[in-house]
């Protein structure tokens, strides 16, 4: 479902933020189980999403 609209932005936007909190949900919990190999940290992480995958780098890095 693809909505292309000249007068409204808006919606282009919304659905490329969904898009990138959904990744960034998905990143934090692939890392989070390659870490430490627990699915409930795994969810804790992908409901935090870039905060962790942020806070990962900075502390791995």
């Amino acid at each position: 479902m693809n909505e292309f609209r000249h007068k409204g932005g808006n919606t282009i936007i919304k659905k490329t933020i969904n898009k990138g909190v959904s990744f960034g949900s998905v990143l934090a919990m692939v890392i989070s189980y390659t870490t430490w190999k627990s699915i409930l940290w795994a969810i804790i992480h992908g409901i935090l999403g870039w905060v962790y995958v942020i806070y990962f780098i900075f502390k791995h890095a």
